[in-house]
């Protein structure tokens, strides 16, 4: 899937311009789904936290029964080395991937023995600092681990995402607040969430059911270290109606106010406007 533009792919052992074909069709991802990926941001010259987002697709395609090939490390020099050919001032999305290829005995499985490995770059512009969301309730919910695998950043958990935003999107709103199997919110369908009530902020607790997001942690960390008090915790739709402000944390745009929940309208926040200063600082101050 093209998202954006100036796509250059690192395939069996090279770079490549374009979009290139990196799976047959009798792979084993092509027909039984076994493909994991992640996602890091170039963007002001700077790659922050892309050394855990390259470690995290390795822990991803070990919760797929896939073998990692490529080490961390290499996959961050390996990345750097394809973004060197473009614009400082680009905004890029990386994107590290393994799929299975042959199965095991079964078919069912995929082989421990062979999995592909590549890194699509794509220039996807940064979401403007004026950019928001709207979110409304789904009739679809998280899954648990004991039915997927929500431990891993896994191609065939999305379309059930996508079935969550295409119903949000036929209500008029942009995205959707997702409940896990228990009736608690956990996230959106493509980003974490956070909410603020009494200038102190919350978020779902990590259950399980959802991936606590690198950019997630980023945010917790740079706002407990200004003072802010930070509760993960258990949440419902109640608990969001009642808050003073609440925004979206994902690697893509790394901060998204939300400024409606349903009737609930919402104006953009200090503290969201905070979060987002604080992760700028921070990306710069560390590179």
């Amino acid at each position: 899937m093209a998202t954006g533009s100036n796509i250059r792919t690192f395939f069996n052992g090279s770079w490549h311009d374009g979009n290139v074909p990196i799976m047959r069709a009798a792979d084993h991802a092509a027909w039984l789904g076994s493909s994991v990926f992640d996602g890091a941001r170039f963007f002001d010259g700077l790659t922050p936290d892309l050394d855990l987002h390259c470690d995290r697709v390795n822990r991803s395609a070990k919760a797929l029964m896939l073998t990692p090939t490529v080490t961390t490390a290499d996959m961050v020099a390996i990345a750097r080395e394809g973004l060197a050919h473009y614009d400082k001032d680009a905004a890029v999305y990386i994107r590290p991937m393994y799929w299975g290829i042959d199965g095991d005995g079964s078919a069912i499985g995929p082989s421990p023995d062979t999995t592909g490995f590549a890194i699509c770059l794509e220039q996807v512009p940064m979401a403007p600092a004026s950019a928001s969301a709207t979110l409304t309730r789904t009739q679809f919910c998280r899954p648990v681990l004991e039915s997927s695998v929500v431990d891993a950043k896994a191609g065939c958990l999305y379309p059930n995402n996508a079935r969550m935003i295409r119903e949000a999107q036929s209500k008029g709103f942009s995205n959707a607040l997702v409940l896990d199997a228990l009736g608690n919110v956990a996230e959106t369908a493509t980003a974490n969430i956070f909410m603020v009530r009494d200038g102190e902020v919350f978020t779902p607790v990590a259950n399980g059911t959802f991936l606590s997001g690198i950019t997630r942690a980023r945010h917790i960390s740079n706002l407990r270290a200004e003072g802010v008090t930070v509760h993960e915790t258990v949440l419902g739709y109640a608990d969001f109606e009642a808050a003073d402000e609440v925004f979206m944390s994902g690697n893509m745009s790394k901060v998204t106010p939300v400024t409606a929940f349903d009737d609930r309208q919402y104006q953009v926040g200090p503290i969201a406007k905070q979060v987002r200063e604080m992760y700028w600082d921070w990306a710069h101050s560390n590179a």
